[in-house]
């Protein structure tokens, strides 16, 4: 083992270039359009259009867990903006409305067990 005439250092394994581990040409060869920051193509979906925002008469009320029920999933998380379609603005209050109704007790925490 040599370190002075440029042969296979310690550490190197015998590989030439060191950290590009025998790839050819880095990682602009073998891709053209696919993987991620690609263009989407075909059937996207619409996006939702946030029901409190369209409909000015439904309130967000801590007191109606009816109506909260949307907003949880089958294991008691709360359901995100992305899911549910609302903006931001409510979904703040939907989220401190479910917190609210949780620690009264009329939304579950949990689940209860299996």
């Amino acid at each position: 083992m040599t370190f002075r005439d440029g042969g296979a250092s310690y550490g190197e394994g015998g590989r030439e270039g060191g950290r590009e581990g025998g790839r050819e040409g880095g990682r602009e060869g073998g891709r053209e359009g696919g993987g991620r920051g690609g263009k989407r193509r075909g059937g996207g979906r619409r996006r939702r259009v946030c029901r409190f925002c369209a409909d000015k008469s439904l309130r967000i009320d801590y007191k109606d867990p009816y109506s909260l029920r949307y907003f949880i999933t089958d294991r008691g998380r709360i359901v995100p903006r992305r899911i549910s379609g609302t903006c931001a603005k409510h979904q703040r209050r939907v989220t401190l409305a479910l917190k609210r109704a949780r620690n009264i007790a009329l939304m579950p925490f949990t689940v209860s067990g299996r």
